[in-house]
């Protein structure tokens, strides 16, 4: 049966124009929606979460390959939370919480290199971290890693120095930068509080998502290339209103340099501009822990929050909702096909092979694309 996959959207003017300002290092909130724009957003969302969802009928497209990556001396996957390709196209890096599901007092390397084959061939950035979570991979081939514990994480990592940090590495391994203060957190807008994500534009810009969980500073920092502070924007908050976050989960930037926006518990996709003006929102894609997009502008999405979130959300989404992955057109959020998946974090290759990264199942799976 073919069916139409196109979305509903909700457009900047339906919410408020031009919100923030653009001078120069400031934090920029959001001003409260109209009560109208208030309710045009709730009922497009509860419509979206209502509908059948339709890549559903997709499924059967991927062949899951659970050994993929060939792991050495008896070493065992942890929480794996990152998953990237690299820009040679011949291999893939993939980040783990150091054989466990923290990397405190752990020697163990978390940054793994593979070919497209499944073999090590590089392993690097023991004893750096306290509870990697955001994961990039830049054009140049540098690696991105943000240390991003909360709560009583974030208190043991600093005990020992550790967290609330973003790193930059080289391919090899070497240091090349840190943005924010070794175990020390806070809303200042010198410091993070348990950082989510980060990623890199084309034009080597820094964008990172600050924080987890719904009591970070729930905003988007955009720094220069050499780490100095450009802008942020955003704030905590239930939604719908712009600019609200909560728990502020996955950042990725498409062909036309928009930014887009995981905002896992208020359950949609926020869309804005490289300076953080509002453009528009998506709900169809339930809550995204995870949004990689591809140079085709193919978009991966994960959903791996339907069971944990508050009883009014399965009371809203349909009944034969699935929890997996999403994929989709970038320009237009059209639903293309489904991977029923317990990933958390997501990649693809070039040859369009999907990886997904699992936390509670502490394993990273390859969805081999049948041709």
């Amino acid at each position: 049966m073919t069916e139409d996959l196109s979305v509903d959207h909700v457009d900047a003017d339906d919410y408020v124009d031009d919100y923030m300002e653009t001078a120069a290092p400031t934090l920029f909130v959001p001003a409260l929606a109209a009560v109208v724009a208030v309710v045009v957003g709730a009922i497009l969302g509860l419509m979206n979460l209502m509908r059948t969802d339709p890549a559903a009928e997709a499924a059967g497209e991927y062949l899951a390959v659970a050994d993929w990556a060939q792991l050495r001396g008896g070493r065992t996957w942890g929480a794996v939370t990152g998953v990237f390709p690299d820009p040679d196209g011949r291999h893939m890096w993939v980040l783990d919480r150091c054989g466990a599901n923290s990397c405190i007092d752990s020697e163990l390397d978390p940054v793994f290199r593979f070919d497209l084959d499944g073999n090590i061939v590089a392993n690097f950035g023991g004893g750096i971290f306290a509870w990697p979570h955001g994961f990039f991979v830049d054009h140049e081939g540098n690696v991105w890693v943000a240390d991003g514990p909360t709560g009583a994480r974030a208190e043991a990592g600093a005990a020992v120095g550790k967290g609330q940090q973003v790193f930059k590495f080289s391919p090899e391994g070497e240091v090349l930068m840190t943005l924010g203060i070794a175990g020390v957190w806070g809303d200042g807008l010198d410091r993070f509080n348990g950082p989510s994500e980060v990623m890199v534009a084309p034009t080597g810009e820094i964008y990172v998502l600050d924080g987890h969980g719904e009591g970070g500073n729930n905003r988007v920092m955009k720094f220069t290339g050499d780490g100095e502070l450009v802008r942020s924007w955003g704030t905590s908050g239930p939604g719908p209103a712009v600019g609200e976050f909560s728990d502020a989960h996955a950042i990725a930037m498409d062909s036309q340099g928009r930014i887009i926006i995981g905002d896992r518990r208020n359950i949609r996709i926020q869309i804005f501009d490289g300076d953080g003006t509002f453009l528009e929102q998506w709900t169809h894609l339930g809550p995204p822990s995870s949004i990689y997009i591809d140079e085709d502008d193919v978009m991966y999405v994960t959903d791996t929050q339907t069971g944990a979130l508050p009883t009014w959300y399965s009371e809203r989404r349909p009944a034969d909702w699935v929890r997996g992955i999403r994929v989709a057109d970038a320009r237009t959020g059209r639903v293309t096909a489904f991977i029923e998946s317990s990933a958390e974090f997501v990649a693809a290759d070039r040859l369009g092979n999907v990886y997904g990264a699992e936390v509670p199942g502490q394993t990273l799976v390859k969805y081999e694309k049948v041709r």
